[in-house]
């Protein structure tokens, strides 16, 4: 199951996100948002992070403006590698390096096909482990206070 969700300037990105997901035979549960229901970003941010963090989910995608007041919120949950990504390669080795959890994307900074194309790149490509599983390992050591 993927988690998305959106702020107000992410909707219309995150409609043509689901189309997209649900085309595909996806599982989608969406926090986002009614063009009627404004909300903060930090809010949904923290209900997809949690979503994937406790296994609910297995990826998350946040679109708001950037993408970038989605990760920073998103980042702050525990167990959460949120990444920015506007092209194919960092979408590819957020995947492949970083073992990314969420894929956040900027509804004001990309289109609808490059979206697409970029949650699909996220969504199959998978952490290719060994000295990369060490980097990711640091990066929870540093979560979880055991780096001095």
């Amino acid at each position: 199951m993927i988690a998305i969700g959106c702020d107000k300037a992410g909707i219309n990105l995150m409609k043509a996100v689901i189309e997209h997901l649900k085309s595909e035979s996806k599982d989608v549960k969406c926090f986002g948002i009614t063009e009627d229901n404004p909300v903060d970003y930090p809010e949904i941010a923290f209900k997809v992070a949690n979503s994937v963090a406790s296994g609910e989910c297995k990826y998350g995608i946040l679109i708001c403006g950037t993408g970038i007041g989605m990760s920073m919120a998103a980042n702050k949950v525990k167990g959460i590698r949120a990444a920015v990504c506007s092209e194919h390669y960092s979408a590819k080795y957020t995947r492949l390096h970083n073992d990314a959890n969420i894929l956040c994307l900027g509804g004001r900074v990309i289109g609808e096909e490059l979206a697409k194309e970029l949650v699909d790149v996220f969504l199959n490509t998978e952490f290719e482990g060994g000295r990369h599983l060490r980097r990711v390992n640091y990066i929870s050591d540093i979560e979880n206070g055991r780096v001095k």
